[in-house]
């Protein structure tokens, strides 16, 4: 894979036949109107995504999860609805960098740009 082309073949994967679209996210996850301190329902919905075995990550402000699209999207409705289907009104943040070909990108991201301040 070239990193820096702007496209890319898409793989297939062998045992179903399916595109292999590697997708990172990074999702916040909180319900409206409990108070101010969050964190509790934010576990909830976190443990999810930890349950769900896809390499993930929790930081100060998201929760970044790697896979396929289509498992990273099955993730992110299950863990929303952790809280939504407590009847609580559930905001989601997602923002998504699709990239065929890729994996390990949680990893090998902070790394390149780990490499580049090295080198400055």
């Amino acid at each position: 894979m070239d990193r820096y082309a702007e496209r890319q073949e898409v793989p297939t994967d062998p045992t179903t036949g399916k595109p292999v679209i590697n997708t990172v996210a990074a999702v916040a996850i909180a319900p409206s109107g409990v108070g101010a301190e969050l964190s509790e329902y934010v576990a909830q919905a976190v443990g999810v995504i930890r349950e769900s075995g896809l390499p993930n990550e929790t930081n100060a402000m998201f929760t970044n999860i790697e896979g396929d699209l289509d498992d990273v999207l099955r993730v992110v409705r299950d863990a929303a609805m952790a809280l939504a289907g407590q009847g609580y009104r559930t905001g989601v943040s997602l923002k998504l960098d699709i990239r065929p070909g890729f994996s390990g990108q949680l990893e090998e991201k902070p790394r390149l740009v780990a490499e580049l301040i090295d080198e400055a």
